[in-house]
């Protein structure tokens, strides 16, 4: 046997065994994939084709959510953008990363209340984001859309559209907000750009959140289905923004990129649309219930990932970056509690998760149990809403079975003191909080 015989033998197994671990799922691949993430602002976990709304039309979402795993029961830890989405970018809970709030204190002179809104920012410099843990692989990152926390530099990414000044009118998003609204060049120029390099991609439109000033076309379409002028503005925004993800994944189509990389999609928080007037109706953003809290979660990995639909696991935002990180060959910080989506047997060993709701503004910047209203547990079944007394004076635990009310229109507390009494003791194990 020649030398070029044995080495052709030698690389056709060497191939052969490459190709049977692209298709093991849980197992990283050589070159590791570029990641969008798509992230929706205001938008109520019920409010999606996939997810069975009767007239709000998202067909691109649910065309990616066709070929992904869908967690149906996918949650934010807190249901307000800025620590949401500080709990993306970081895998932490907002109590880990200090982001608790989105504003300062009210009430403050103008110059200190400038002041304590760059002391927020700057908690973010010391936080390892995604883009930072990303690029020890080479990834370039771009930001676009809502943004918080300065700069997009600060936060890691190479490439961005948010200033993030505050002192020019930078709060949560500023130059950034144009993405969506007024198309997605500076994205498709970002792609061009990136050659050979893996990207990772932070989409995150201010949509459907408000204003709510849709399409003409769009709202006469949704006009003629309700009585309500508001609620008809709010699913004509839900189509729009879906429009907007369909330019997106048809641009990763024609780039050849679909197949390479990972989409994540998921909502900031939930919202529920106030059919009287502007704004959210109680029990959505804000507060504790599933209509602030819930979102469906989809990951897409062609190749890596079986299309499914998981009715049944609770999972979190948190868990996201522990799963990108591992598909990218990476391992979590230690500080991250989450679990990777990719791991389904540490999902299925993982028995609660939880969560916490803080003041829109805040009371201390820099203390994070001074903001708090809620802490609350979700076991599959029962979910606790545990209240903190110094911001929700004269509040009870609430207690609900999600599984026989999934819209929390029973209170069982009363009826099942045992549930109450072990969830509380599981919240305080988590984050005691005196």
């Amino acid at each position: 046997m020649t030398w070029r015989f044995r080495f052709a033998l030698v690389a056709l197994a060497l191939l052969v065994t490459d190709c049977r671990a692209s298709a093991a799922p849980g197992r990283v691949p050589a070159a590791p994939p570029n990641v969008v993430l798509i992230i929706a602002d205001d938008q109520a976990w019920t409010d999606f084709g996939f997810m069975g709304h009767p007239t709000i039309r998202t067909p691109s979402l649910d065309r990616l959510a066709s070929q992904g795993v869908v967690f149906t029961r996918g949650y934010v830890p807190s249901s307000l953008c800025r620590p949401s989405l500080a709990s993306i970018i970081t895998g932490l809970y907002a109590h880990q990363h200090g982001l608790t709030c989105n504003d300062p204190p009210d009430g403050l002179p103008a110059a200190e209340r400038l002041r304590q809104r760059r002391e927020q920012i700057a908690k973010i410099d010391g936080l390892a984001t995604l883009p930072r843990l990303l690029a020890s692989k080479g990834y370039l990152s771009l930001q676009t859309g809502k943004w918080w926390e300065g700069d997009y530099r600060r936060g890691g990414f190479t490439h961005g559209m948010t200033h993030g000044d505050p002192a020019r009118g930078g709060r949560h998003g500023d130059d950034g907000l144009k993405i969506g609204r007024q198309g997605l060049q500076p994205i498709f120029d970002f792609l061009d750009r990136a050659g050979d390099r893996p990207f990772f991609l932070w989409y995150a439109p201010m949509m459907p959140h408000e204003p709510h000033n849709p399409p003409p076309e769009l709202l006469a379409k949704y006009r003629a289905k309700t009585g309500s002028l508001q609620v008809a503005r709010y699913w004509a925004m839900c189509e729009w923004f879906d429009r907007t993800c369909g330019e997106l994944l048809d641009y990763l189509d024609k780039k050849d990129l679909s197949r390479s990389t990972l989409v994540v999609f998921l909502a900031d928080n939930g919202w529920i649309q106030n059919p009287a007037k502007g704004g959210y109706a109680p029990k959505s953003k804000q507060s504790p219930y599933d209509g602030g809290l819930r979102t469906p979660i989809i990951v897409r990995w062609p190749g890596r990932l079986t299309p499914r639909r998981d009715e049944r696991t609770p999972v979190l935002s948190i868990d996201l970056a522990p799963t990108i990180l591992a598909a990218c060959g990476l391992k979590p910080t230690p500080e991250m509690q989450g679990a990777s989506l990719l791991d389904a047997d540490g999902l299925a060993r993982r028995t609660a998760i939880f969560g916490e709701v803080f003041t829109h503004s805040a009371v201390d910047i820099h203390r994070p149990a001074a903001n708090l209203r809620y802490r609350w547990c979700n076991d599959g079944r029962w979910k606790l809403i545990l209240p903190h007394a110094a911001n929700v004076p004269g509040a009870r635990p609430e207690l609900y079975d999600l599984l026989a009310d999934p819209h929390e229109t029973q209170d069982r507390a009363d009826a099942r003191p045992d549930e109450v009494s072990r969830l509380r003791r599981r919240i305080e194990a988590w984050w005691p909080v005196q």
